[in-house]
């Protein structure tokens, strides 16, 4: 799952996005309100984690605006203020979640949790498989022919958007845009890397091909 991480205070910000990294969470990071705009115009967002209180533009202006465009993704607000009005007004301008500062890192965990489940689409609930190769996409589980295999998170990312693209070509530059978020060098090598370790991770037969200009797909010729 993708996320958006709008917080103009530099530790906090740096702290919350290291942490959700390691909970396996694409993060991008945003600092002001109009910063959050272009990145969400950037990026296909599954979560936005809005400060209400911003440089720039205020989180407030952020969230009517996304509302007003339907942009997809769930919001959860942040804020210094946590009376009730300060909830009542936040869910009013169309956040899906509310969270006070100060709060417990595991409360935002469930909170995120919460909202995938809620925002989730048919290929985020689904199996895909292919030549014995089954990736429960939920319960983050790859086997081959039953056996479990240990994927990175890149690996998992990569094998999910080959598997969901059923067959047809998936470029290296929408690989890098679909698993690979912005602390990462955004390079072909890595992509490419990523590929030969999957590729000796599932065995044979070989299930990934390549061809030059178009990229990856699944196949078994």
């Amino acid at each position: 799952m993708r996320l958006l991480l709008v917080e103009d205070e530099a530790d906090l910000a740096d702290t919350l996005a290291d942490g959700l990294r390691r909970e396996g969470y694409l993060v991008d990071v945003a600092r002001d309100g109009a910063s959050a705009l272009t990145a969400a115009a950037s990026n296909d967002v599954d979560v936005i984690v809005l400060d209400r209180d911003l440089p720039v533009l205020s989180g407030d202006a952020v969230c009517r605006t996304l509302v007003a465009q339907e942009y997809p993704a769930r919001i959860l607000m942040l804020t210094a203020a946590g009376t009730l009005n300060d909830r009542v007004e936040g869910l009013d301008l169309g956040a899906d979640d509310y969270l006070a500062k100060p709060f417990a890192y595991v409360e935002l965990l469930a909170r995120l949790r919460a909202l995938g489940r809620r925002g989730q689409s048919g290929r985020a609930t689904a199996v895909l498989e292919f030549a014995g190769v089954r990736l429960d996409v939920g319960r983050r589980i790859v086997e081959r022919d039953g056996t479990p295999i240990r994927l990175t998170l890149k690996e998992f990312g990569v094998l999910e958007t080959l598997l969901a693209a059923e067959g047809g070509y998936v470029s290296a530059d929408d690989l890098l845009d679909e698993v690979w978020d912005e602390p990462y060098e955004r390079t072909r090598g890595v992509v490419k890397i990523a590929v030969h370790t999957l590729r000796r991770k599932l065995g044979s037969p070989e299930v990934i091909r390549s061809a030059a200009g178009h990229g990856y797909r699944v196949g078994t010729s």
